[in-house]
């Protein structure tokens, strides 16, 4: 029996295939897409940035282009908000978090809840002081691809 777990293992292996929860790479491709904020303020695309996963403001309301101003920022649109996010083996990606009114960067986390809910969290003080907030699909990546074909 040892010797059949073993070979399933060395199978996949070498056709690339995970074995076990070590999955998270596709979790990552799972969020990629426009995602809007709680309060349709911001809408961020997810996607590869080189060795990381990033989140760029696509769109912005004019209250929150407003408050960007007032903090310095010159317009929303083209910001990375999300900054080297990473699966992790437990499904969720973590990264950095920018917050252009607050001039911070949080530690910061993604789940997938479904195809369309995203479960983001920033925390400042390591996992004490947090706040979460769900955020929905409002593109998929099926539909970027299609739109930037010829």
């Amino acid at each position: 029996m040892r010797f059949w777990k073993l070979s399933l293992a060395a199978l996949a292996a070498v056709l690339g295939l995970a074995v076990g929860p070590a999955h998270a790479g596709g979790d990552i491709a799972r969020s990629y897409g426009v995602w809007r904020n709680p309060h349709d303020t911001v809408h961020l695309e997810i996607k590869d940035c080189g060795a990381s996963t990033c989140g760029v403001v696509v769109w912005a309301s004019p209250k929150a282009e407003a408050d960007a101003r007032r903090s310095g920022e010159d317009t929303l649109i083209g910001k990375q908000l999300l900054r080297d996010f990473e699966a992790q083996k437990d499904g969720s990606l973590k990264g950095r978090v920018w917050v252009p009114t607050l001039k911070i960067t949080l530690v910061g986390s993604a789940d997938i809840v479904d195809a369309k809910t995203m479960r983001a969290k920033g925390c400042v003080i390591g996992a004490f002081l947090c706040k979460s907030q769900l955020w929905t699909r409002i593109d998929t990546p099926a539909l970027m691809a299609s739109r930037a074909a010829p």
